[in-house]
């Protein structure tokens, strides 16, 4: 399971309508290879759900991760932090054995 913070909910809602988006646009995060620690996060909307997606649904918020990502982020939590320290979606991922200093980037 993949949950959502109150905070990143907030967010991802207002950037849903700012780009023009509807609700039937879910939103998706993967796992792709790159970084500085060889694992990196992509999250994004997505109106389409493949017929290996797995659906996750927190707060109102549906998620979908394909088969691949889905076992580098079960048990993950989507954060938003606006404060001083950085701003930006940030992976709270109990998989992670290391992150870059950024958080942009994991490793298993």
């Amino acid at each position: 399971m993949i949950q959502v913070t109150d905070k990143a909910k907030e967010k991802l809602m207002v950037l849903r309508l700012e780009d023009g988006r509807t609700e039937n646009h879910n939103v998706r995060v993967s796992v792709k290879g790159g970084g500085c620690s060889g694992l990196m996060y992509d999250l994004g909307f997505d109106d389409t759900i493949k017929p290996a997606d797995q659906i996750f649904e927190d707060k109102g918020i549906k998620i979908l991760v394909d088969k691949k990502s889905l076992l580098y982020l079960l048990g993950t939590t989507l954060d938003f932090s606006d404060g001083l320290n950085g701003k930006g979606f940030q992976f709270i991922n109990p998989n992670a054995s290391r992150t870059c200093g950024c958080g942009e980037s994991f490793a298993v």
